[in-house]
């Protein structure tokens, strides 16, 4: 690369595929203290874990101009400390890369894929410095192909403005599918890892219009002018994180349309571009407009904020509503979706102990490190955020005879709020008082800062939409659907999975039939009355009229436990909505 550059220079390259090594080299300008600390973060920005980058670092050496060895010692988990006396000096390190995941990095046979906070060491100090990358296939691959959302210089080398771009712009190397599509003058990229062939003709149709949708919501001119949305695909799997200018998605290889197929409209497919929608919308909705707290963020350490289910919930109500809005979804699909999602919150006890405020503070702690209590101690802020986002959007309308929208919301937290201002905790409130002289201070105390429920039912008719509540049509039942069948008539409780034997708890909620019998998680339940029992038996079993109890055998630890279920009432946890005046609905979604 041309010596004339005064940033910082790295180079990345695929060392093993075997052993899942990258290799980088940076090459550090002669700066003013003689000792210079590098790190890496600890966390990635739009994921609230300690991840501990660091910890896969294999070797790390250095040198100065003269190829002298100079002293690399670390300080503390993520941190060395060069003795560069004042001059230039190159660092060679080896990273591990085996994490199938959009958070980290990974390498194997068909790809490699990194994050920055992963591979790219900061320079203390020095993160306003622009960098450069060079990127390099292995040598054994010459055919794959690179692909990043940093500005191109040359072929394979790449320039960021500051440290804190470069680590906001994953980085794909290998064998992969892509078609690219313009929208209002930016470029979108669909890639896929791998060789798979899928309709990408029908996704670009279906992503032009969610991509229209967003740029027309928040206007002109758009914070983008590529964008990448980058799909890893893997037998399982699901993800997705938002950078600047890309996306790092995660998806099930055959869960996405393949060439040739007939188009169906399943929930695979439709969960994928409601994926694509929701990181899309970050681009505006957490890349730019942020809590305060996140600006420019301590990425060595917990940030803090209550925030989130701002920004993680109205993402949600938007990526689904968006796919209704634009057709790629019929409405009644969409009140599918939003029933589904209901069915979810009303099955999970946590909602009435935490409120989506305190789900949003202890992110770190307790929503991204959720175990088999979750369901009875915490609740989603991104489940139960969407609702909210939808219900203050009711809200508004209703208040302001239809005059303040959600919409106009997000517009003015854009234009008031975005490229990087950062939004005080009581911004909703605030913003809604300001711009439409509404108070709904009171709705958020109950619903987002408190644990009641958001009165759906009641909001929905204005818009010519009505909500049935059932019981369950199945242990496995996601609610969304008017029930075509008999539904249970006791309680269960527990979620499960099929086991070689009988089938296996996962969960048990609070106060139902299965909690009160004293079913606990990775009990295999392996009889009930003395038949062996599987999903089928169970549901037929608790929708059948009977006199006495049930009777449970299972298999805990090594021990064979008779129990004793009592026959409660089913709970009506099974959400559905129904279109009753299909204009006013279609009103409400701008369909014309």
């Amino acid at each position: 690369m041309a010596s004339h550059f005064t940033g910082i220079d790295y180079t990345l390259s695929v060392d093993s595929i075997s052993q899942h090594v990258f290799l980088v080299t940076m090459s550090v300008p002669a700066l003013s203290q003689p000792v210079v600390a590098v790190s890496l973060p600890t966390w990635i920005p739009g994921s609230y874990m300690v991840r501990d980058f660091a910890r896969n670092v294999i070797t790390i050496e250095g040198h100065n101009l003269n190829q002298d060895l100079i002293s690399v010692i670390p300080t503390d988990k993520q941190t060395w400390e060069v003795q560069a006396d004042g001059k230039a000096f190159t660092l060679t390190y080896k990273i591990y890369a085996f994490d199938l995941s959009v958070r980290s990095a990974f390498i194997n046979d068909e790809y490699a894929f990194c994050n920055g906070t992963s591979v790219f060491l900061k320079v203390e100090g020095a993160e306003a410095l622009p960098c450069r990358v060079l990127m390099r296939a292995p040598a054994s691959k010459p055919q794959w192909h690179i692909e990043t959302a940093m500005e191109k210089q040359s072929e394979g080398i790449y320039l960021c403005s500051d440290y804190d771009e470069l680590i906001d712009h994953p980085i794909f190397i290998g064998e992969c599918t892509y078609e690219s599509f313009v929208v209002q003058g930016v470029e979108f990229v669909l890639l896929f890892s791998g060789n798979t062939r899928y309709d990408m003709a029908r996704m670009c149709t279906d992503l032009t219009k969610v991509c229209e949708h967003h740029l027309n919501l928040f206007g002109q001119p758009a914070p983008i002018k590529r964008y990448i949305f980058m799909t890893l695909i893997a037998e399982q799997g699901f993800g997705g994180l938002e950078h600047r200018s890309s996306t790092a998605l995660l998806y099930p290889r055959f869960d996405l349309p393949l060439a040739g197929e007939p188009a169906q409209l399943n929930d695979s497919y439709v969960n994928f571009i409601s994926l694509c929608s929701h990181e899309l919308f970050h681009t505006w909705h957490v890349k730019s407009i942020q809590p305060d707290v996140l600006v420019n963020a301590d990425l060595t350490q917990e940030v803090y904020t209550d925030q989130l289910w701002i920004y993680e919930g109205f993402t949600s109500f938007y990526d689904d509503v968006t796919l209704a809005r634009t057709g790629v979804i019929p409405p009644q699909h969409y009140l599918k979706i939003v029933g589904q999602n209901q069915t979810r919150l009303m099955r999970n006890v946590g909602r009435f102990k935490q409120s989506i405020a305190e789900s949003s503070f202890y992110a770190w702690t307790k929503f991204y490190k959720q175990d088999a209590s979750a369901i009875n101690n915490i609740v989603s802020y991104y489940n139960k955020g969407g609702l909210v986002a939808m219900g203050l959007d009711l809200l508004l309308r209703k208040r302001s005879a239809g005059q303040a929208t959600l919409d106009k919301l997000m517009q003015a937290l854009w234009q008031q709020f975005g490229h990087n201002k950062g939004t005080p905790a009581d911004v909703i409130a605030r913003l809604c008082l300001s711009e439409f002289n509404l108070d709904v201070s009171d709705y958020l105390a109950r619903v987002a800062y408190g644990t009641e429920d958001v009165e759906l039912a009641e909001l929905l008719k204005d818009i010519g939409v009505s909500v049935s509540e059932n019981a369950a049509l199945s242990v496995d039942d996601k609610g969304g659907e008017m029930p075509t069948k008999a539904t249970a008539r006791y309680s269960f409780g527990a979620t499960v999975k099929t086991a070689d034997f009988g089938l296996t708890i996962l969960t048990v909620q609070q106060g139902s039939a299965a909690c009160v019998a004293g079913l606990q998680v990775n009990d295999r339940l392996i009889a009930i009355d003395g038949f062996v029992v599987n999903v089928k038996l169970l549901d037929r079993m608790l929708a059948s009229e009977r006199n006495g109890d049930f009777s449970l055998t299972l298999v805990r630890d090594g021990r064979v436990l008779n129990l004793t279920m009592p026959l409660l009432e089913a709970p009506k946890q099974h959400t559905a909505l129904t279109i009753t005046d299909k204009q006013a609905f279609a009103a409400w979604l701008g369909l014309h």
